[in-house]
């Protein structure tokens, strides 16, 4: 039998689920849908990334620990996606222990491999945009795409 997976990005958890979310998610879910009619055995994943500074700053500002703020608004989710009644096989956290000893295990083969390295990196971010500019990519110091501050 032929497979089919799909999966849609693993959703920040920093605010609650908006109309973005929503599409992403219904177009997967129409896809694996469709897939099954098919007569493919299909895997629909869906999920929410718990990290970064823009989840860490929401929950600070909700006076809660990151996880404690995740937790809340992983419900949320779930929620939305059951009154959506969308047809996930899986809803990955990448809190979830499983989901760590996973991607532990990739990056050590990656290092093992000489792929990944570690070494300093001298920069500056724009959480935002999450991403890393050198100083000479800044425009009047600022991030170059939308402008804002840089830490």
């Amino acid at each position: 039998m032929e497979r089919f997976y799909v999966t849609t990005p693993i959703y920040y958890v920093n605010d609650t689920p908006h109309i973005g979310h929503v599409y992403t998610t219904v177009a997967a879910d129409i896809l694996a849908r469709f897939n099954r009619l098919l007569g493919k055995r299909v895997f629909f994943l869906t999920g929410t990334d718990e990290h970064g500074q823009k989840v860490q700053k929401a929950a600070e500002e909700r006076g809660l620990s990151p996880k404690e703020h995740a937790d809340m608004m992983v419900q949320n989710f779930k929620m939305l996606w059951e009154r959506m009644n969308i047809s996930h096989d899986a809803f990955i956290r990448t809190t979830d222990e499983e989901h760590i000893k996973v991607v532990q295990e990739i990056l050590k083969r990656l290092h093992d491999r000489g792929e990944i390295v570690k070494r300093p990196y001298k920069g500056w971010y724009c959480t935002p945009d999450e991403r890393f500019w050198t100083e000479k990519e800044l425009v009047d110091g600022k991030c170059p795409d939308c402008g804002r501050p840089v830490e």
